[in-house]
């Protein structure tokens, strides 16, 4: 019974790391770009968008399509950087315990 309360209190210990870990993540800002840094995005670890800068030199009135893509893929690719600083500060956490990759 011993082991089992012992194993309690670690889980319980972990968990307020994680969460600890966590709430400090959430304001971390990760840039994103895309076009050769014509378009960057700005997002937090938590998930919000900060800002989208364009650079005026990307703005085309005859193919807003590629502009629109440019920003969808800056977005892209700021939220990618985000989960992986994400995953790369909690999973030091979560040690060994095996945990499937996008759970944290």
């Amino acid at each position: 019974m011993g082991n089992m309360n012992q194993m309690m209190r670690q889980a319980q210990a972990l968990q307020r790391k994680l969460q600890k870990a966590q709430e400090e993540l959430a304001d971390v800002e990760v840039e994103g770009t895309a076009g050769g840094g014509t378009v960057t995005a700005v997002v937090t670890c938590g998930g919000e968008f900060r800002s989208v800068t364009i650079d005026p030199d990307a703005v085309d009135p005859d193919d807003v399509e590629m502009l629109q893509d440019l920003v969808v893929a800056a977005c892209n690719d700021a939220l990618r950087r985000s989960k992986e600083i994400e995953q790369d500060r909690l999973g030091g956490l979560t040690g060994g315990l095996g945990l499937p990759p996008g759970l944290l």
